[in-house]
């Protein structure tokens, strides 16, 4: 069985909490964003009963955020259990078994002041990233890069990919955002000196 975790404060107003996957053999995170009045859950693997009750207290949540079409995960579930907006990229939405409140665009402002970046020739059409403009700039991905090893980078097999060898090319776009904090999805996030982790991982022979 996957064995989860209670939330950890990563960044102020930012919580994350992971989901271990046998597997994947990889931490599933989800988040939790207290931005402003706004509640946010992005990308939500499953709570524990700790977890659950820490987004209770501090809620009522507002929105859940998806990132791409496989990080839907226990979306569709916690946006009946906390009646909150579910937002979906457009291009994805069509490939997901779900009814989302809306469909989020290329460079659209979401709640929160989170800028959506959609990122070109990755798994999934509508893979997107999540940009918080301030201080060190934080950047949330899905799928777009795994944490693995820690403290470093690195991609889904090729196979995951209609074509591998146009992904890094996709993923350039990031470097044009300043931040510090890279967030993923899958492995483990980098709260410190991410950008840097990014160019040299881009820089690399394919």
């Amino acid at each position: 069985m996957p064995r989860g975790e209670i939330m950890k404060q990563i960044f102020p107003g930012i919580w994350q909490w992971t989901w271990f996957s046998d597997e994947k053999q990889l931490d599933f995170n989800g988040l939790f964003l207290m931005v402003g009045e706004h509640k946010i859950l992005v990308d939500p693997p499953l709570m524990t009963a700790e977890a659950r009750s820490f987004v209770r207290r501090n809620g009522p949540v507002d929105y859940i955020i998806v990132t791409n079409r496989d990080h839907l995960r226990e979306a569709a579930a916690y946006q009946a259990e906390f009646t909150c907006w579910l937002y979906v990229p457009e291009a994805d939405a069509a490939q997901m078994d779900v009814t989302p409140t809306k469909r989020y665009t290329d460079g659209e402002l979401l709640p929160g002041g989170i800028w959506a970046i959609r990122l070109s020739d990755q798994k999934s059409p509508g893979e997107s990233a999540l940009f918080l403009d301030r201080g060190q700039g934080i950047m949330i991905v899905g799928d777009a890069l795994i944490g693995k090893p820690a403290g470093a980078v690195s991609l889904l097999p090729a196979e995951k990919y209609p074509d591998a060898a146009k992904v890094k090319d996709g993923l350039r776009r990031l470097l044009k955002y300043n931040f510090d904090g890279l967030v993923v999805g899958d492995g483990a996030s980098i709260l410190a000196g991410g950008k840097p982790v990014v160019e040299r991982f881009l820089s690399l022979p394919s």
